[in-house]
């Protein structure tokens, strides 16, 4: 499953428990499908963070470690 239908599953979910609820079966398809979201927001911010440097006062320019 894409990003992109993943995206639109939770949509999915999100407006039917608005709207007539959702079956047990349903919160747990929303729940993995929210952590499936979720993970993949970190690892693209960690990954844009890896690629990222900071210019120091000096003009030096330095990559962004972890701590």
């Amino acid at each position: 499953m894409s990003m992109d239908d993943t995206i639109k599953r939770i949509n999915e979910l999100a407006h039917k428990a608005k709207t007539v609820g959702l079956t047990d079966e349903e919160l747990a398809e929303r729940e993995t499908l929210r952590n499936i979201y979720r993970q993949s927001v970190i690892g693209n911010l960690k990954a844009q963070l890896d690629n990222t440097s900071i210019k120091e006062a000096d003009g030096t320019v330095r990559p962004l470690k972890r701590d």
